[in-house]
């Protein structure tokens, strides 16, 4: 029971400074090419250090949303 307690404890903890370092961002284009360059502009812009896309969508537009790491 103890090291299900600590696993929890740390699973949280990971959790919490995780979303310290990420931050979401979204696009829309005509495109998923150019959606993805408009996310990785914004990632730049923000100074992140990396981004990973969590969602796109794809209708009469492109709707993208990624996760800026910094």
């Amino acid at each position: 029971m103890k090291s299900i307690k600590t696993f929890v404890a740390v699973i949280a903890l990971a959790t919490s400074f995780g979303s310290f370092a990420a931050q979401s961002v979204s696009a829309t284009d005509t495109t998923l090419s150019g959606a993805e360059a408009k996310i990785a502009a914004q990632a730049q812009q923000a100074g992140a250090s990396s981004y990973q896309i969590t969602e796109a969508y794809n209708g009469n537009q492109v709707h993208m949303t990624a996760e800026l790491t910094k």
